[in-house]
């Protein structure tokens, strides 16, 4: 069976989903990136973003792994060959009793192998909503 990008980013959302950090980062290939988001934020200073399984392990760690639940609401998915670009909202339970809903433009490219070698989601640090 042929994995698909949009199969490999179903993975990558059920497994931060599920907080299992050693599936998350299996998908990635060696030299992959993650902008999340893309730019420079408070999470990524410089905005080049973090390449390669040492700075992915480390997104992982500072992001996703300080979230205390994590839930993607994928409310359209267009798939082009290669990469895909989900467009919907990641909704967030923070340590402490807070929630926070972060809307945007998820955006994944596969090598063709099952790796994936780009996530880039596309959101404004601004806009994200607390409850």
């Amino acid at each position: 069976m042929t994995v698909t990008v949009r199969d490999l980013a179903r993975r990558s959302q059920a497994a931060a989903g599920a907080k299992d950090r050693e599936t998350w980062l299996g998908l990635f290939a060696a030299d992959a990136v993650v902008e999340d988001p893309v730019g420079p934020s408070p999470l990524d200073p410089a905005g080049k973003g973090h390449r390669g399984a040492d700075a992915i392990a480390a997104f992982y760690d500072a992001v996703i792994g300080r979230v205390d639940r994590l839930r993607f609401e994928i409310e359209r998915s267009y798939l082009c060959g290669e990469e895909i670009a989900d467009v919907g909202a990641i909704h967030m339970d923070l340590p402490g009793g807070a929630a926070a809903v972060v809307r945007g433009v998820f955006t994944y490219r596969g090598d063709g192998s099952g790796k994936l070698v780009a996530l880039r989601a596309y959101w404004d640090f601004d806009a994200v909503e607390f409850a």
